[in-house]
């Protein structure tokens, strides 16, 4: 797992700016983004909101909670990164049979597959083309309009 500190070095040797240039850039003192970086001092949440904005990344991805560094703000303006793979699930005919055995323990495999990471990969992949089509910004437009 990446730490904070490892992504914001990471992000901004990315960005091709110095230390100084990003603490000046975002208003902190000149020496915080080497505490930040070394681990020596661990960004607030308005910091690590503002590094965020900056970087174009969600917070979680700043944090190393996620490797995804689209934000919801992303999403909802169809600004996804295009070189996210598409994974295509195929759905499988599965038959599943209750016995009156299986008492309580019906709903066992419907929590086993909303847990799984293909389901949840799924769920994923059909909301980003969702909202990218035509059909969901309109959607999305409505909505913002209310």
């Amino acid at each position: 797992m990446t730490s904070i500190s490892q992504r914001i070095e990471e992000l901004r040797s990315k960005k091709g700016i110095s230390r100084p240039a990003m603490a000046a850039a975002l208003g902190f003192p000149k020496i915080s983004i080497e505490k930040f970086e070394t681990g020596r001092l661990t960004p607030n949440q308005e910091q690590q909101k503002k590094m965020a904005e900056y970087f174009g990344v969600s917070v979680e991805y700043l944090r190393g909670e996620s490797n995804d560094p689209t934000t919801m703000d992303n999403w909802l303006s169809g600004n996804v990164p295009d070189d996210e793979p598409v994974v295509e699930i195929k759905p499988q005919k599965k038959t599943v049979v209750a016995t009156a055995e299986s008492g309580n323990n019906d709903t066992a495999p419907l929590t086993a597959l909303l847990r799984s990471d293909a389901f949840k990969a799924l769920v994923r992949e059909t909301v980003v083309e969702v909202l990218r089509s035509k059909e969901g910004q309109q959607l999305i437009a409505k909505a913002m309009t209310r």
